[in-house]
């Protein structure tokens, strides 16, 4: 295997183009691409709060007027847009994310921040919407938030291996925080309560919701 990192808008693009045979995806773009299937039982999800994607602001929901959108990922903006619409009920106006969005998320403009540049957020803003958490709250469902996909069918054996190599690597999570410092957030009680990575029967219940919610 060749392995390839990129931000997950751009892998869907490789797996389209054919660049990639499998690719970790957003599920909101697993409608789009033909033939897209599911290939393994692990993938990365959240049940309550993720902390990693959330809807920051220096106002209540109520006081929300327009909010920036994180480009690194289409189904944390969907996520984001739906919980809007169907949770909060509100109306905002949308707007994509320049490089430095963040600089500019203040007075009754939010923003969507995932990742990374999440975490590091976390006590700068006086309102933070967890949205996997409000997900939950919505619709009493986890989230699932990526999933390994292919667009044509693979080996049995492959499929095989491919989630033993995943349950492997979920033993190793230990050494991957001591590889790893990262003074702003505890990312033990990231990769061990926050995420969650078996995609049993509740978790691809969550997501036929949310298809149905973003069809």
């Amino acid at each position: 295997m060749d392995l390839l990192l990129d931000y997950p808008a751009e892998l869907a693009k490789k797996l389209r183009s054919g660049a990639a045979d499998i690719a970790l995806l957003p599920v909101a773009v697993i409608p789009t691409l033909t033939g897209a299937r599911i290939i393994s039982d692990y993938g990365i999800a959240a049940d309550g709060k993720v902390a990693s994607v959330c809807l920051f602001s220096q106002v209540p929901i109520e006081e929300i007027r327009e909010v920036y959108l994180d480009y690194q990922s289409r189904t944390s903006v969907r996520l984001a847009q739906t919980l809007m619409e169907h949770h909060w009920l509100r109306e905002v106006i949308w707007k994509p994310a320049p490089e430095n969005y963040i600089e500019y998320i203040n007075g009754a403009t939010a923003g969507v921040i995932i990742g990374d540049r999440a975490l590091k957020q976390l006590h700068n803003f006086e309102y933070v919407y967890d949205l996997a958490e409000h997900w939950k709250s919505y619709t009493g469902l986890p989230f699932i938030f990526a999933a390994w996909v292919a667009c044509r069918d693979l080996p049995e054996d492959f499929i095989t291996g491919f989630n033993e190599a995943n349950a492997s690597g979920l033993q190793h999570i230990n050494e991957v925080v001591a590889e790893n410092p990262f003074p702003y957030y505890d990312l033990q009680h990231y990769y061990t309560r926050n995420i969650q990575y078996l995609l049993e029967t509740e978790k691809h219940k969550g997501l036929k919701r949310f298809w149905e919610l973003i069809a």
